[in-house]
């Protein structure tokens, strides 16, 4: 009851002061008593004043953006130029968990750079990353097509195998793995994970098991 004891008190507070503060005229009185007797009404339909109050907590939500997969892409694609921009604020989307703008950005630069590699490459990532890690048939494309346009550079081998082995095809994520180790130069940090993350392919392809690297 005490829900309707304030909203009836309101609406009388509410008239008082339209009298004594709002000076309205004697011939607007009965109009705006029922101005405020119809919000009553409508509380009374639609409100539910002797539900008693509940607050609410806030779920915090995991930000599914990899901050060391982006640091690897740095490194290994190009940084600046055209596609640096689409890329930079693809990222910072992606941090605050908007992963569907995030794709969508990147969807913008290569409309207007359509045959830039690293815009592909972005895109395959943020497609993974919007589908919790799978590869959909629009991130398969993304990373195919980065390939195509950059079939020499170590990042969409690296990314798109790093996609497909996390997704269990094993066989395919070594087959792009395997001559990028071979071309890479002998000690550095990429070769090391990459041997590294061959060897655990071999060994779960001879167990018949699913790896993530």
């Amino acid at each position: 009851m005490t829900g309707w004891f304030l909203a009836f008190a309101l609406a009388a507070l509410a008239f008082l002061a339209m009298l004594l503060i709002g000076r309205i005229p004697r011939s607007a009185r009965e109009i705006s008593a029922a101005a405020l007797l119809l919000g009553l009404a409508g509380y009374a339909w639609q409100g539910n004043p002797g539900l008693a109050g509940a607050p609410r907590a806030v779920k915090q939500v995991d930000e599914p953006f990899d901050e060391k997969l982006a640091e690897q892409r740095r490194g290994l694609a190009e940084r600046y130029g055209p596609a640096g921009q689409w890329l930079v604020m693809s990222d910072g989307l992606g941090r605050q968990g908007k992963t569907k703008e995030s794709a969508n950005i990147l969807l913008a630069g290569l409309r207007q750079t359509p045959n830039d590699a690293n815009l592909w490459l972005g895109l395959g990532n943020a497609l993974v990353s919007h589908a919790d890690g799978v590869v959909s048939p629009g991130a398969d494309f993304a990373y195919r097509r980065a390939l195509t346009l950059d079939p020499d550079g170590p990042a969409p081998r690296y990314f798109y195998g790093l996609a497909l082995a996390r997704n269990g095809q094993l066989q395919a994520a070594r087959d792009l793995w395997a001559p990028l180790a071979a071309a890479t130069p002998p000690g550095s940090a990429i070769r090391t994970e990459l041997e590294a993350n061959i060897a655990r392919i071999d060994s779960l392809l001879a167990a018949g098991g699913p790896t993530r690297p």
